[in-house]
This record gives C-alpha cells, structure tokens and sequence, in this order.
C-alpha cells in the first residue's frame, strides 16, 4: 500500500524548477514555504498540496505566505476587500484544519519573499503560476535573491492541464489549442488527493493577523471610490455553495440552459457565476470540471459549452498572456489586424468620447451606457456585453491604441474579476481580432469582426436587459443613500 506521501505527489508536469539549489545542504535542510498568490485556497490546490508533499518527505515544517503588494495594477477597494476577506477565512481555515501557519507580508514581493525564506532559514520556495509579466518578472527578481540554498518550484495550480503541458507556444486559436488540451484532460483532470496536516510543526510564533485592521486600512488607502460589492460574498465556503448550492447552485440549478441562455444578457442567471471565485482563486477550476463532468449524460449540451469556456478558453487566455509579452497592447494583434486598424485608425467616427464621457456611461447608445453602469455599480458586466462594450469604444475613440488602453483601464478598476488573463483577451479579441478571423472590410474597424445594436436587438431583448440594469442600480443607489443617513444618525447620537 503507497505511503500518504507518496499518494500526495504532484504530476511532474505541473511543477517547474525556476531554480536549482546551487549548493548542497551542509546542516539540517530547512522549512518549505509556500508564497501563495493565485490560488488563495486551502482545498484542491496543488502547489500547497506540493509544498506539503516536499515538506514531509524531507520531514521539516511548511508555512504559507501571502504579500499584499502597495499596488496591484489598478485594484480597487472592490477587489482588495473581496481578496482580504477570502484570505481571512483562508488563513483560520489552514492553520484549524492542517496547522500550517499563515503569515501576511506587505510591501513588493522581490523584498518581502526573500527576507521571510532567509529569516526562517528556507530551503524551498513553493509558488503557485500566473502568465502576468508582472508576476513572472517578480519572481526571476526573487530567484535572483535568494540563497543559493533554495530552490524555487513554481506549479500550474490554476489550469486543468499545466500551461507548458498544453503547448510550447502561443497558439493562434482555440481551434489550434482545443485538441492539445483534450488529449491531455484524461491525465490531468484527476481528483485531488486528500491533504493532511504536516508531519513536522513549525516551531516560531506565528503572531496573529488583526484582519479588522488590515481590512479597514487597506480599504481607507485603496481606490475607495470603487467600492466593495455586496452580492458576492468572498471565500472557498461561498463559491462552492455558486458552484453546488442547493439553494441557486450553478450545478445543481441552473446548468441545464447554460448552453442556451449564456449569451443572453437579459437573463444574468444563465451564467454560472464563478468568475470572481476563479480570478481570486477561491477555487479550483479542476474542481468545477469535475463535478460538472459527473452530470454530463443529464446535460450534455450545458456541460460540453461550460467545459469549453473553463477549460479551453479560460487556458487559451494563459497561453496568450504568457508567450505573448505585449498581451495588452497593439503590439501584441497578429500582423493582418494590426495593419487593418492601422489603415482605418483615421477614418471618420460618428461619436468620439473622452474616457470620463465613457466611465460615467455618457454616449447616445443606451445599451452601450446600461453595460457600463452594470460593470461600475454591480462589478460585473455580463460576457456577450463586454464584447459589445469593447467594440464601440474602438468606434468612439480617436484610434485602436486609444481605445485598447481605455478598455483595459476600465475593466480592471471596476470588474471584480478583472487584471486577469481573460480580461486582457477579451480587449484583445474584441478590438485586435485576436483568436479570430479577419471579417468583411468596413470604416474604422477594418477586418475586425463588427458588432452594432441592431444585431443586438436580433440577438436578445435589449429592453429587457436595460430595464434590470437601470432596476439594479436604482437599488444600489438606494441602498448607499441610507447607509450614508445611518452613518450620519450615529455620529449625532454619539
């Protein structure tokens, strides 16, 4: 019978070496550390199942590290406080159920991941993947750093199958990419293995976090002008109840006309809701793969186009993101669309707006400014809009670069899950054709594919879609506007 250990490994496929240890051990080999990043869970998360796999074998201590960086590309109390809060029930959850400890540094993680490895005396560095160039220059930053006493592992915690398993390169479609990862699902899309606690306690006090105040003073510093969202309540507890709730699950109660209502903006419950919980990594998209594939012979239409969007596209957007370094800008388009937006970026536009005319939803499209109201007040505008949203404001804006640029700036100060690989895809697909065809010449948009309100209104009922936002955030207004009057009853009555 195999050892718990050995029953814990991880595939070999999903761990790369950053960094060897460049020398041997002379004493004791020191503790492992897992700097946590993507994926904030405790349960189906390989790189701390991996941390704990190492941490035994060698029979030493494991601890999990988060850095809360001064900036995060835009972030917003919106996605700072939903981030805090999950982590907060993490950190109890980690070290109740498995006794590892969980530190939170703050400040940039080039200083504060190798301080905590040298101040523990470390002799590993466990990290979970991000295809951000930001990340990935953080962390070559880190290797540099860091003794030559410690290794650095990175593992693909967040794709079903690991990025570099899947392809070796940048892939020009889903269709060029769909096989790859089909051929590879029956290896990698396997049940977790059961974690248990360490064999060896860390030893050094773990001073405890004060949660209520990092929240508070992160939240008082951070883009309070975006606020925190009340519908989507943060945590591993909260998304498996989206994914498998009995009361509104996806799984459970709304899959069977995924297939069909998904592309529907008038009807928000088609979607399965998990895309905060995704980005965040408050769960796993393995998980969802594997309880969804339990229910394909019921649904096999609804389970084969969510299967498709979690796994092939969602890891498409990593490999762009990751092989492509200029995945946010024109550079980054395939030569036949940067030339097309090129050749038209001066043709004559009906409208141009000012960024601020568009952040306040200021255009003579209602269903363009009921989009973005949804993004702004509910913290997520629904998918078919958002290529919509994308493409207008390439009709609205004085060029290509202009537009991309507005676009992303947008989508990651007021979507919950925004700053994310998908996001810059979906900029990216919709104004600089990326991962599709060239289309039909026409003004400004070249051969990028085109999308008007008339094909909208063929598509679903636009009334209908604008009545419920305009409902939303007639509600969301309300509902500040007596926050605001219990605050200042409070401070009378002090």
């Amino acid at each position: 019978m195999a050892s718990a250990t050995s029953q814990m490994a991880v595939q070999a496929g999903r761990i790369r070496v950053l960094k060897e240890r460049l020398r041997e051990l002379e004493g004791e080999v020191g503790p492992v550390v897992y700097w946590m990043f993507r994926d904030q869970r405790v349960r189906d998360n390989w790189a701390l199942i991996h941390a704990v796999h190492q941490a035994n074998k060698d029979s030493v201590p494991v601890a999990v590290v988060f850095n809360l960086f001064d900036q995060f590309l835009g972030a917003k109390a919106r996605h700072f406080g939903f981030m805090l809060r999950g982590l907060r029930q993490l950190s109890r959850d980690i070290e109740h159920t498995l006794h590892i400890p969980f530190f939170l540094v703050q400040g940039e993680a080039e200083d504060t991941i190798p301080n905590f490895l040298r101040e523990c005396g470390a002799s590993l560095l466990v990290t979970d993947f991000s295809p951000l160039r930001e990340v990935q220059r953080c962390k070559a930053d880190i290797c540099k750093r860091v003794s030559d006493l410690v290794a650095v592992h990175e593992v693909d915690a967040h794709n079903v199958v690991p990025l570099w398993v899947a392809s070796e390169k940048l892939e020009y479609s889903a269709k060029t990419i769909r096989g790859k990862i089909t051929k590879r699902l029956s290896e990698y899309l396997i049940d977790f293995p059961t974690i248990e606690p360490p064999t060896r306690k860390w030893v050094t006090e773990n001073q405890p976090i004060d949660w209520d105040d990092v929240i508070d003073g992160v939240l008082s510093r951070k883009g309070a002008e975006v606020p925190e969202l009340q519908w989507c309540e943060p945590g591993e507890i909260a998304a498996m109840e989206v994914l498998m709730g009995n009361k509104n699950g996806f799984l459970t109660k709304r899959l069977k006309n995924y297939s069909v209502d998904r592309n529907d903006p008038s009807k928000p419950s088609g979607l399965s809701g998990l895309s905060p919980y995704l980005h965040f990594g408050q769960i796993s998209a393995q998980r969802c793969a594997l309880e969804a594939r339990k229910l394909r012979s019921s649904s096999p239409q609804a389970v084969d186009a969510f299967l498709e969007e979690l796994i092939v596209r969602r890891e498409l957007a990593d490999n762009f993101c990751f092989y492509q370094p200029h995945y946010d800008s024109l550079m980054g388009a395939w030569e036949w669309a940067r030339k097309t937006l090129l050749d038209h970026a001066k043709d004559k536009r009906e409208h141009i707006y000012s960024r601020e005319q568009l952040e306040k939803g200021q255009t003579a499209d209602p269903l363009w400014n009921a989009s973005q109201k949804e993004m702004v007040y509910h913290g997520k505008m629904h998918g078919y809009m958002r290529m919509y949203w994308a493409k207008k404001i390439l009709e609205w804006t004085s060029g290509p670069e202009e537009a991309l640029e507005i676009c992303i700036y947008l989508n990651d100060k007021y979507e919950i899950d925004g700053r994310d690989p998908n996001g810059y895809v979906g900029c990216m697909w919709s104004i600089c054709g990326v991962h599709d065809q060239g289309w039909r010449e026409r003004p400004i948009f070249g051969k990028i594919r085109y999308m008007n309100y008339a094909g909208c209104k063929r598509k679903f009922d636009v009334d209908r879609y604008i009545a419920y936002v305009n409902k939303l955030v007639g509600e969301l207004r309300k509902r500040k506007a007596e926050n605001l009057l219990s605050e200042k009853d409070k401070v009378l009555h002090r």
